[in-house]
């Protein structure tokens, strides 16, 4: 199965259509596709409502409509983000307390159209609400199957830490995943990726982190910079205009031409492949580029190559 890439379906039923989401979510699938990413609050931006869920329901309805689907791909979402008023986040997000974390699942079972899902997501830190009582929340859900595996999106290291250090003394179910933006260009230094969180972006702390946490996963979103990396229509942020990512960018035209691919697929082999090894987050709105991202995270690098890949600066 092909679980080191996660379909990110952020954009389904608002952006991304309901046919052309049914479309992709069936070639996913059909190649071998496991793991759906999505949110309570997907995409509440994109829609007229101010208010998130369409995601969710429409891969209930996806789920529906596909007979046995079910039991071939595991389900990832997120509580934290929605917004409690309309037109005002992140001042109104529903945060993590007991009564959200509660009711953000069973809001998003029902959407689903599902009794549980594989893996659940604090979505980003709440400093209104004791990390006590999140972690206790997560571990209830947990202990009555509604939840799989949880994990913890946007946080710092130090509050990763803490809340694991909490449900091991209470003998719960912890995190044992993060979700954070992370590619193979690096911003300018004292500059904060334009695409994440304040703790969204994985640094060399986080990095070591996992190195000595080998039963946390890293997940990571927007690694494809949004069309940056191959793409003329989508210029890279302004965070990467620095020499350093001049030199990298030859390196990986280099590789891109040693492996006959191209940018994106060395960059989805990067991450795969090393060390800890990071599953991908893709948001794509094409079969096409779906595809390219399944030869991407298939792609075998050399030892050489990924040397070079790593020591450019």
């Amino acid at each position: 199965m092909m679980e080191n890439l996660v379909l990110g379906a952020m954009l389904f039923g608002t952006t991304t259509d309901e046919r052309r989401s049914f479309a992709l979510l069936d070639r996913f699938v059909d190649a071998g596709g496991v793991w759906i990413d999505t949110a309570n609050c997907y995409s509440f931006w994109a829609d007229p409502s101010g208010f998130g869920g369409q995601s969710e329901s429409l891969l209930g309805r996806w789920l529906a409509s596909r007979p046995g689907v079910r039991d071939r791909v595991r389900i990832s979402t997120k509580v934290g983000c929605e917004p409690t008023l309309a037109g005002r986040f992140p001042e109104t997000a529903e945060g993590l307390s007991g009564g959200a974390v509660k009711s953000g699942i069973e809001g998003s079972l029902r959407r689903l159209g599902t009794d549980h899902v594989e893996l659940y997501w604090a979505h980003k830190p709440d400093p209104a609400t004791p990390l006590e009582e999140t972690v206790a929340a997560f571990d209830e859900l947990a202990s009555a199957g509604a939840v799989g595996q949880l994990g913890c999106s946007n946080y710092p290291v130090w509050q990763v830490e803490r809340a694991r250090q909490l449900a091991r003394a209470n003998g719960g179910t912890g995190f044992t995943a993060v979700q954070q933006h992370y590619t193979y260009l690096q911003p300018r230094p004292a500059t904060q990726p334009s695409v994440v969180h304040r703790f969204g972006a994985v640094t060399d702390e986080v990095l070591h982190y996992l190195e000595q946490h080998p039963d946390m996963a890293l997940w990571a979103y927007t690694p494809l910079l949004a069309g940056g990396y191959t793409r003329t229509d989508k210029p890279l942020p302004a965070e990467y205009g620095h020499p350093g990512t001049a030199a990298r960018l030859t390196v990986l035209d280099e590789i891109a031409a040693e492996t006959g691919t191209n940018r994106n697929r060395v960059v989805l082999a990067w991450l795969t492949g090393g060390s800890p090894a990071v599953t991908p987050i893709v948001g794509v709105s094409t079969v096409g580029q779906l595809d390219e991202a399944f030869a991407g995270v298939s792609l075998d690098l050399t030892a050489d190559q990924r040397e070079r890949l790593d020591s450019a600066m």
